[in-house]
């Protein structure tokens, strides 16, 4: 099994799988403390997922680069974007106001898109894991895995 792996870098980490057919099959959201921390994270996790196709960070300097050095051991393709390039495509542009309003925007879409798409969860995916769900979807859709989810 293929898989992609989005990650919205930073300390506080949120992840999402998604199948080679774009489906999401796990977010979360890790508060790692420390970029030590976030270093030997980012190695277990790759680590961990052998089917591992390629890998989406959003986000820059450090935290990035972890992820793109430990992608890079593993041989591993690594594209690193920015916020704006997938909120445009997923958020309109008043909840792109602030970071505020779009990680608000990116949790309720997510549960839309997830509950027209048959994925159930107790509870509503964090900003992180949210964010991480619609940068995996993005990229999903970029590299032909599937089509634009319904927004509407």
């Amino acid at each position: 099994m293929s898989a992609l792996l989005a990650v919205d870098a930073g300390v506080r980490t949120g992840l999402a799988l998604l199948d080679r057919d774009g489906r999401l099959l796990w977010c979360r959201s890790h508060n790692l403390g420390t970029t030590t921390r976030l270093k030997k994270a980012a190695a277990r996790v790759l680590f961990e997922l052998p089917h591992l196709q390629f890998l989406v960070v959003e986000g820059g300097g450090q935290t990035a680069g972890i992820w793109e050095h430990a992608a890079a051991k593993r041989n591993l393709p690594c594209m690193i974007i920015q916020a704006e390039r997938w909120r445009e495509q997923f958020l309109l542009p008043r909840q792109r106001a602030s970071g505020q309003k779009a990680k608000a925007a990116a949790c309720a879409l997510v549960s839309i898109i997830l509950r027209r798409e048959g994925w159930s969860s107790p509870t509503v995916p964090g900003h992180d894991a949210a964010e991480a769900a619609l940068i995996g979807l993005w990229a999903a859709v970029q590299l032909g895995w599937r089509a634009m989810p319904a927004l509407k």
